[in-house]
């Protein structure tokens, strides 16, 4: 997913850019319901089947799914990149 830059002075990019995030925030928030829902349900089917002192094979889904709930997090959280750290950025490399 690329970062779109901060767009100055326009107001249908803004609105554009404004959207977009709330969609992601929405989005993120659907992510996250659906993955402890659906891990509940494996660890209560792993416990009743299983049995307490069996292998915890949920915990595979769990670290893995994770891992994508945190990318997806950090990914909707980051800030978009601004105008201004673009022309810092091309200062720094003339």
């Amino acid at each position: 997913m690329s970062t779109p830059v901060l767009p100055t002075g326009d107001d249908q990019s803004l609105k554009d850019l404004a959207v977009k995030r709330i969609k992601d925030r929405r989005d993120f928030q659907g992510h996250v319901v659906v993955y402890v829902v659906v891990n509940l349900f494996l660890w209560g089917l792993w416990a009743m089947t299983s049995g307490l002192g069996s292998y915890p094979w949920p915990v595979w889904v769990t670290l893995g799914w994770g891992i994508g709930v945190v990318l997806n997090w950090w990914s909707v959280t980051r800030r978009p990149i601004t105008r201004d750290e673009v022309n810092q950025e091309i200062q720094r490399l003339q």
